[in-house]
């Protein structure tokens, strides 16, 4: 398998699919590129080359003990683009991973990067503090820390069988197998790994990262996300990244990636297809 072995050892699996301009997916917590499978495939077969790792500790990269933080993810996201020097790329990343690009930028600037697109972002900050009042409650997220502590598998289920896919919705139809591969790539990730990834996706402060973006950006997001709420994530995000343009998912959950896979492939291409070197 493909790994990219970055400055502390760590082995960071990558998929390249295609050929063409660069679009580099970076994924959602407890996930990994897996989970962008439909996207990938389908922006490979419309003439792009498609990227896409799983984070340090999820999937098939190595379960580190350290480095279960943002500056390192922006790290070993870098060293990706490094060893296959990747230039004009798109950056994509869905919740977390919108997290690891915008940190990535802020670190490492934009002259590989032509556009940025982030999709139910975590971004520009989750956590509710005195300068972030309308931010979600530390208790939130104390939760998630005490029920991956007890029983983490289960704490995994209930994410893909509510919130996460819009599941507890009246008329939902997301399927199991949808439910399943959560549940899935969830249990691939070290348990380590898992858990201190909740901090680094809740309570990162990424208002200068998104200060930083100086190239077309495109922020998507559903306004009945009840993972990153669209008034904290897509909605704050897109206002505050200068020029940066907002498409909204009436009604949709956090993980449109699946539930609203045609649309949202078709959104990504076009954003794609705007670039002029």
């Amino acid at each position: 398998m493909p790994h990219v072995t970055v400055f502390d050892g760590t082995d960071i699996f990558y998929k390249d699919w295609g050929a063409g301009r660069p679009v580099v997916l970076s994924h959602g917590w407890p996930l990994n590129s897996d989970s962008w499978e439909a996207q990938a495939l389908f922006l490979a077969n419309n003439g792009y080359r498609v990227v896409a790792h799983d984070r340090r500790g999820h999937g098939r990269s190595s379960q580190t003990w350290q480095g279960n933080e943002m500056d390192t993810y922006a790290d070993d996201l870098a060293a990706v683009l490094d060893h296959l020097d990747l230039r004009e790329a798109t950056l994509v990343g869905f919740s977390t991973g919108g997290g690891e690009v915008a940190r990535y930028v802020g670190r490492h600037g934009s002259g590989r990067v032509a556009q940025v697109v982030l999709v139910s972002a975590v971004p520009p900050f989750m956590l509710r503090t005195d300068d972030n009042p309308d931010g979600v409650p530390i208790e939130v997220f104390d939760g998630i820390r005490a029920g991956s502590l007890a029983d983490r598998s289960q704490t995994y289920r209930d994410l893909a069988d509510g919130p996460f896919f819009g599941h507890n919705r009246p008329g939902s139809t997301v399927s199991a197998g949808i439910r399943d591969t959560f549940w899935l790539q969830g249990m691939a990730a070290g348990h380590r790994n898992a858990y201190e990834c909740i901090a680094a996706f809740s309570a990162t402060d990424f208002r200068p990262d998104l200060d930083a973006i100086d190239v077309p950006t495109l922020v998507i997001h559903g306004d009945d996300d009840q993972v990153v709420p669209f008034e904290v994530g897509g909605k704050a995000s897109a206002a505050r990244i200068k020029g940066a343009r907002l498409i909204v998912y009436p009604g949709a959950p956090h993980g449109i990636t699946d539930t609203h896979k045609q649309q949202l492939g078709d959104d990504l291409l076009a954003f794609l297809e705007e670039y002029q070197p």
